[in-house]
């Protein structure tokens, strides 16, 4: 919830430190250094008071939630002004701007300050009032929630577990309940983990009144833990469910944990880790037995509507919910075959958008999600259905839109990838392919889910999302904005950031008349692409039209990501220069242009062009925040005036003014770099290095290469190296990934001798030129996998182990 207000503390923090960067560095901005200090302070003292505390007394949870949504719309706001402070900054400062007076410099701070004093205020009341509480009161209280909490938990939530029809979960609770009873010295802890509605309560009572378990455990509990909860309220519901005739109510904090600790001493055997048992989606049979038995109560089913009803279980994906769901449906509709087939036609929409029941159910997973994941979720909404989100850039534009948490030593990229695989876990995205490091390469959303985060981002405001239009584009745009705006009377930027379609829009029109700043515009169309909409966006920014790009700059001065690679550029429009607030750009150009390096906020910068090379200026370390570089051509890089924080760059070309990679990019982590005849190639002294990748030129070389330890992952295209030199990849410690592409190495035979791959895990050759490998068993202690694919197909590949004769392994490899 707060992560975007970390990344705005971020460039607060740059604006008042930051001193070797002249874009930053002028008079205006320092003048306000110490407005910007008291702003960083401030949040920073909010996030600790709002989100970090631990005082778990504070029953007013509903006005907390309140405070925090204020709070983030303070923050918001105070983003806003800054953001819009600088923009007017860049432009009077910018010699190619015609437009200085669009917005003025100006830093109004003061009804921001006062609104997050005012919520401070009010927490401070809270904290006090129920500081102030009798002590008995207080107790009484926290008595009387845990009694009818307890009771209604207890009884009302376990007959109901007792009346679902439980079908489909026989194998897992066999391997559940064997894994718990089986002989050893320690006992066992299983985890039941799935999507929200998928059944893991209903397993988990399967388990737990299953006549073997109940036999073969003299002590049993069963407690429900809800995404807040009091902790007297939830020792009591474990003592009670143990022993139901204890007196607990006059029991102090103290005496009931004495009493939990005594019953659960044995717990002091149990292993530290133990099984996650994943569960899977029901059949499609397994689907039609819960519905039959759920409609028809033991009788058969009509033969009339076994075809219609199996479509229904089709479309509920074998989530039990949307089964029980429809079955509730069904059961109070006529058996007519007539009217099950219109069903099983709008199945899917109906269950969209039936808020009372199978969302709603659903939403079970999207409430238990933790903060830091809720944007992400509601971020996935904006695909359109069945659409194969391709993983990096999904991780990227998280990063640009200030969705990720920094943490400790960990880079963003690394701390967005646990994100997506924590929503993977949570069976909320299905990955559909993986690298070969195992890394997600592409994902999509399950219908319902994404209907679910459509829903929420509606309720929380997330998005605009424009769906096919009955009225005109700009009459949409201009009531969701009015409506917006009479909403907010104290705060004025709290609005949808975000403009998402599926249609072919007309772009401009999102700037006439001026709407609030935009900061992502998303456009997913089905069929045509939006290149004449880029084209007009181009021609506004190549400052042709001063009048008419005062207007449109102002609509779109705040944007964060912006894709303009469908449109090729003969020159970068100056225009572009003024998007001071960029973080994720991605253009075709012609060349590199010195004013792209005005963008000081850019994350990620992706570069497409016809040419065989692009020449780097020397000002590109001004890019102070950029950790992504790539290009589908050589970038040549002559000189640079300071090391960049770059983690991740292609095809990089050092020139004679440059020294090594360490001086230019000392935290590089992915490298892909071309070699070339008479140089030395020393990349061990990058010691962030993990992947990389070496492109020769396809003829014998006699160079040197050395490696880091850090390396985990090495691709060898082209090189002309000596087999004798693949002692030196051998003898790499880390090494889990080896891909070996079109002639990398000179010679027919490899022979891997006595020495051993250390930690190699996936070995990939494609277009050998060896006809014969021989190799030990010693040499590869970890390999799991090994491709081999000639795409020529003039020889077949001899693989010798241990002085036999080995089939070879030919699937298709790929990056």
């Amino acid at each position: 919830m707060y992560a975007d207000v970390q990344m705005f503390m971020g460039k607060l923090q740059q604006l008042i430190n930051c001193n070797d960067n002249e874009l930053i560095n002028n008079q205006s901005i320092l003048c306000e250094r110490p407005q910007f200090h008291l702003l960083y302070e401030e949040l920073g003292s909010m996030i600790q008071t709002l989100f970090n505390h631990e005082d778990q007394d504070l029953h007013n949870f509903e006005e907390m939630k309140k405070l925090k949504k204020r709070f983030k719309a303070a923050a918001e706001e105070a983003e806003y002004i800054v953001d819009i402070f600088l923009s007017a900054v860049h432009c009077r400062n910018n010699r190619y701007s015609p437009i200085s007076n669009v917005f003025q410099p100006y830093l109004h701070l003061e009804v921001v300050m006062r609104s997050i004093d005012s919520i401070k205020m009010e927490f401070m009341t809270m904290r006090m009032d129920n500081m102030k509480m009798d002590a008995s009161q207080r107790t009484d209280r926290l008595q009387m929630q845990s009694s009818g909490t307890s009771r209604s938990r207890n009884s009302i939530g376990s007959n109901k577990v007792k009346e679902e029809m439980v079908v489909g979960f026989d194998r897992d609770a066999e391997i559940i309940r064997d894994k718990l009873a089986e002989d050893g010295k320690h006992l066992d802890v299983v985890s039941i983990v799935g999507m929200g509605g998928i059944g893991k309560s209903t397993l988990a009572n399967k388990v737990f009144t299953d006549p073997f378990v109940v036999y073969h455990f003299h002590i049993r509990g069963w407690v429900t833990v809800s995404q807040t909860y009091d902790k007297r309220d939830l020792l009591i519901q474990v003592l009670s469910s143990i022993d139901d005739g204890l007196e607990l109510e006059e029991a102090t904090n103290s005496q009931l944990h004495q009493i939990l600790h005594r019953s659960l001493y044995f717990a002091w055997h149990a292993k530290l880790h133990g099984l996650i048992h994943h569960l899977q989606h029901l059949t499609e049979e397994e689907s039609w037995k819960l519905l039959c038995e759920k409609v028809f109560k033991g009788d058969e089913c009509p033969k009339w509507l076994i075809k219609p009803g199996k479509q229904i279980t089709k479309n509920c994906h074998g989530l039990p919910l949307s089964v029980v769901v429809m079955a509730g449906v069904l059961a109070k509709e006529p058996r007519h075959k007539d009217v099950w087939l219109k069903i099983s036609y709008s199945v899917h929409s109906y269950m969209a958008s039936d808020k009372k029941g199978c969302l709603e159910t659903i939403a079970l997973s999207y409430h238990h999600l933790p903060l830091h994941l809720r944007d992400c979720f509601l971020y996935l909404g904006g695909f359109p259905e069945d659409y194969k989100i391709h993983s990096p850039w999904l991780l990227w534009v998280w990063m640009a839109e200030g969705f990720i948490q920094e943490d400790g030593n960990q880079s963003l990229e690394e701390i967005a990838k646990g994100y997506l695989v924590d929503l993977v876990d949570r069976n909320l995205v299905i990955v559909q392919k993986r690298y070969l490091s195992g890394d997600i390469r592409r994902c999509k959303v399950h219908d319902l889910v994404r209907q679910l985060s459509v829903e929420k981002g509606k309720e929380e405001r997330f998005f605009l999302k424009i769906e096919p239009p009955s009225i005109g584009l700009c009459d949409i745009i201009r009531k969701q904005i009015n409506k917006l705006r009479n909403q907010n009377k104290v705060i004025t930027t709290s609005k949808r950031r975000r403009v998402v379609t599926n249609q072919e829009i007309d772009i401009m029109s999102l700037s006439h008349p001026p709407t609030p700043s935009i900061r992502s515009l998303l456009c997913y169309p089905k069929k045509t692409t939006l290149t004449d909409n880029i084209t007009e966006f181009i021609h506004f920014f190549s400052l042709r039209r001063v009048l008419n790009l005062e207007k449109f700059f102002r609509s779109f001065a705040l944007l964060r990501v912006l894709h303009l690679d469908k449109s090729k550029l003969i020159g970068f429009p100056p225009g572009l220069g003024l998007l001071v607030h960029l973080r994720h750009l991605e253009i075709w150009l012609q060349s590199f242009p010195q004013s792209i390096c005005n963008l000081w906020n850019l994350q990620t910068l992706f570069v497409s062009t016809s040419s065989s090379s692009m020449v780097l200026p020397s000002n590109i370390s001004n890019l102070v925040n950029l950790r992504h570089l790539t290009c589908n051509a050589d970038f040549y890089l002559p000189s640079i005036e300071k090391p960049m924080k770059l983690e991740v760059t292609t095809k990089v070309v050092l020139g004679d003014g440059v020294d090594n990679f360490q001086k230019c990019f000392p935290r590089i982590k992915r490298l892909t770099s071309t070699l070339y005849s008479g140089e030395e190639n020393d990349f061990e002294v990058l010691h962030y290095l993990q992947v990389l990748m070496l492109i020769g030129p396809g003829y014998s070389r006699r160079n040197h290469i050395r490696f880091p330890a850090t390396l985990k992952e090495l691709t060898l295209v082209r090189c002309g190296l000596l087999w004798s030199d693949m002692s030196i990849i051998q003898s790499l410690p880390n090494l889990e990934i080896l891909i070996l592409k079109d002639n990398c190495f000179e010679g027919t035979l490899w022979e891997t001798g006595e020495e051993p791959f250390q930690q190699l895990k996936f070995l990939c050759l494609e277009e050998f030129n060896i006809k014969k490998w021989e190799s030990s068993s010693i040499n590869f202690p970890c390999l799991k996998e090994l491709q081999e694919q000639d795409d020529v197909g003039n020889y077949e590949l001899e693989i010798i182990i241990d002085g036999r004769k080995m089939p070879s392994c030919v699937p298709k490899c790929e990056d």
